[in-house]
């Protein structure tokens, strides 16, 4: 029904791009036909298949170092109120800097590989992890609380068996939330500084006015999107069984 549903909404997104060609009769170099564009895809494929394996090897990479580095983040701010006092006003720091700024310094400090591209996706994918998933713990049922106290659970036994599954459907919204927005770090970073990746060559493209090849790259880009979070959501579905959808 996913693909299903996928396809419509790509058939009419495409009539109406389709549409607005005809209707405006805006030029090829300014916006390029459907047809235009696959065709582009098709002649430019192996260039985009390379530079979209490492777009893919980027953002997977920072969504897992997110991931871990955001779940352990929350289960520490959770456990000590001490750390949590100094740890929640870095993650609003971290968000109230703009990641654009952030990328031509994390580029001249970490060079123009892969790792400031990663580095630049784990600083948007942290905190919408972090912020779920510690929200999770918090608003567990105080009465789940209560009797596990009675039972003289001890904290550790609380917390991995009581919070932590009791936080699992707050935490798939996190990482639903960080897995849509991955692909953001990473272009981002391809643009402002890199020798690979479907943000240089859209940059590439676009120095050449080869406008098709650059909404072929941007094709391939939400395509990669796409599969990603449904992988992602699809695991939370079997992960988090009970939650109502």
């Amino acid at each position: 029904m996913i693909v299903l549903r996928l396809a419509v909404i790509s058939a009419g997104l495409i009539l109406a791009w389709q549409i607005v060609v005809w209707v405006t009769g805006a030029p090829s170099f300014i916006l390029p036909g459907p047809l235009r564009v696959a065709t582009a895809l098709v002649l430019k494929w192996e260039f985009l298949w390379q530079h979209a394996w490492i777009t893919a090897v980027e953002i997977i990479a920072a969504l897992l170092i997110g991931l871990v580095s955001g779940t352990v983040s929350a289960l520490i701010m959770v456990a000590s109120r001490s750390v949590k006092r100094w740890l929640l006003p870095v993650l609003v720091m971290s968000q109230a800097v703009p990641v654009f700024a952030l990328a031509p310094l994390l580029v001249l400090w970490l060079g123009y590989g892969i790792g400031s591209k990663i580095t630049m996706a784990v600083l948007i994918i942290f905190f919408p992890v972090t912020a779920a998933f510690y929200d999770g713990l918090r608003r567990t049922e105080p009465e789940w609380l209560e009797l596990a106290h009675v039972m003289n659970a001890s904290p550790t036994a609380i917390l991995f068996r009581i919070r932590v599954p009791a936080a699992l459907p707050a935490f798939a919204s996190g990482l639903r939330v960080a897995t849509a927005v991955a692909p953001i770090g990473a272009i981002v970073g391809e643009w402002v500084g890199s020798d690979a990746g479907l943000g240089f060559y859209m940059l590439h493209a676009n120095a050449r006015m080869q406008t098709d090849v650059m909404f072929a790259a941007l094709g391939v880009l939400v395509t990669m999107a796409l599969i990603l979070y449904y992988s992602v959501d699809w695991a939370m579905k079997k992960i988090v069984y009970w939650q109502i959808e």
